[in-house]
């Protein structure tokens, strides 16, 4: 069993509309549980990456089987987890890198497959720390011609979306 973890980003919430979009996706896939992370009332991004590592072990599954996905700050979370543990797959949406208000800026991830969508127009997340990361570890990006939200992105995101979890399904039944 594979499962997603959905992370959305500050001022966003489980029911938001890229949330819900990815959820739909992951349960079209066979052997996937998707789960969406529920943040509101922790503003900090340490308290909300402790609370997704609470829930991350207490739930036990196994890293080799999970994908982390997230938007905006749940892209951050995503790869800072990934970097104190490897997992299988890290998708993230105009992910919250280089912001020097939080942790760890830009933290290397450690995920057998990685993509990460980001918007040229993001305001909010500039794409330079961005590109950086991706150029680091030659990490699968797409950029376009979006803002911070990428919701003019939505369609190409799900397709991407779709085609990365049947990739990390087939990573993931070869380890079974």
């Amino acid at each position: 069993m594979m499962t997603v973890y959905l992370s959305h980003g500050l001022e966003s919430g489980p029911a938001a509309l890229k949330m819900q979009a990815l959820k739909g996706v992951a349960e079209k896939i066979d052997d996937c549980e998707p789960v969406v992370m529920d943040y509101r009332g922790i503003t900090e991004p340490q308290q909300r990456l402790q609370h997704l590592l609470k829930v991350l072990s207490e739930r036990g599954d196994d890293p080799a089987h999970r994908v982390l996905a997230g938007s905006s700050l749940g892209g951050w979370l995503s790869a800072a987890v990934s970097a104190q543990q490897p997992v299988l797959g890290c998708f993230l949406l105009a992910p919250a890198l280089g912001l020097a208000d939080y942790p760890e800026t830009s933290p290397t991830i450690q995920a057998r497959l990685t993509h990460i969508i980001h918007g040229w127009r993001d305001d909010v997340v500039a794409p330079e720390p961005v590109i950086e990361r991706a150029r680091h570890q030659r990490l699968s990006l797409r950029m376009v011609d979006d803002d911070h939200r990428l919701h003019a992105s939505l369609d190409t995101i799900l397709v991407d979306f779709e085609r990365f979890l049947r990739q990390c399904s087939a990573l993931s039944q070869e380890q079974a």
